[in-house]
């Protein structure tokens, strides 16, 4: 009896600057014959995420093989009595269309009626965690407090702004690329004020948008915006330092800022960067906080939603360039 045929992506070379379709292959694999303990998945979500671009470079994903991602699929075929045929599961075999899992490198997706799929990828998933993890163990945000949120628009900042609506923030501020986006933090999200930071120098529209300062910034971008929130810091604020975007198609020369770094001295402010995948143990206290939320419709997932495989390549670029409003994923 013939296997089945997967196509997956692989990387081909790696980018200088910003990276193209043509770092990017798809190649046909005939799915291996499952050993004992195996499950094949066929995936039906995948997660693009801008920590990507950096597995381009040297020391990251290697040439010529599958790549690594989020992604959620139905067990089609098993060998694993962990991995039932039928179950939904989480893996991280992503960039083809059918992975082969173990049961220690699949999780099986809890059931949470009322929740749609693609939220274990997107508001319950790494993007959510970094979020939480940000705003709740990292930088500790207490009722009241005003909040800055960069890249706000993204799938962290996007739940970023609604967990701390949720938690009781007192002013929620955030930036991001474009007016439409801007107004879309504002409309739906639930943030008190943002701006597009192509128009003005961030710190001057901090001045304005929290003129008695940030008690918490949640940093996705770091370069010339951690610089100004710095500037903008209360005493004793916090920086839960998530991403820096600014950065990540320019490693061997990153931005100059921040400038003003002793100000964390002066200020007795806190800054800490943190891993996600360091704090998956915290999993289980978003989902008690969110899952009801999400059933109830006070907590929305903010996806964008890009279908087919074929497209994987360009949403992931899309990520990079901004394509997105929140979490961007690819439904295969």
């Amino acid at each position: 009896m013939s296997r089945p045929t997967a196509r997956a992506v692989h990387l081909v070379s790696r980018p200088s600057g910003a990276p193209s379709a043509e770092n990017f292959a798809f190649v046909d694999e005939t799915v291996p014959a499952l050993a004992a303990g195996e499950a094949l998945v066929e995936n039906l979500y995948q997660s693009v995420d801008p920590y990507m671009r950096e597995e381009m470079d040297e020391g990251g994903w290697e040439l010529h093989a599958p790549l690594e991602g989020r992604t959620i699929g139905r067990v089609v075929e098993s060998r694993a009595d962990a991995l039932p045929v039928g179950a939904l599961v989480f893996h991280r075999q992503a960039w083809r269309t059918h992975s082969v899992v173990t049961a220690d490198r699949a999780n099986l997706l809890p059931d949470f009626e009322g929740v749609p799929l693609s939220a274990h990828l997107s508001i319950l998933g790494g993007t959510g965690l970094s979020a939480w993890v940000g705003l709740t163990r990292i930088a500790r945000l207490q009722p009241g407090e005003t909040l800055f949120v960069s890249a706000a628009a993204g799938g962290v900042g996007t739940a970023a702004g609604r967990f701390a609506r949720l938690l009781g923030a007192g002013r929620i501020i955030g930036s991001a690329g474009s007016a439409a986006k801007v107004a879309h933090l504002t409309e739906h999200v639930g943030f008190d004020a943002a701006f597009d930071y192509h128009d003005a120098p961030i710190a001057d529209r901090l001045r304005e948008a929290a003129p008695d300062g940030l008690h918490v910034y949640l940093d996705n971008v770091g370069g010339a915006h951690l610089e100004a929130a710095i500037g903008a810091m209360r005493d004793h604020g916090r920086i839960a330092w998530c991403g820096a975007v600014a950065q990540y198609n320019s490693p061997l020369d990153p931005p100059p800022a921040p400038r003003n770094l002793f100000d964390v001295v002066g200020r007795s402010l806190r800054l800490e960067g943190f891993l996600v995948r360091e704090h998956l143990d915290a999993r289980p206290g978003l989902y008690d906080f969110a899952v009801p939320h999400l059933r109830s419709g006070a907590l929305v997932p903010d996806e964008t939603v890009v279908d087919g495989f074929d497209q994987v390549v360009e949403a992931f670029l899309g990520v990079l360039s901004g394509a997105n409003t929140g979490k961007m994923l690819v439904r295969l």
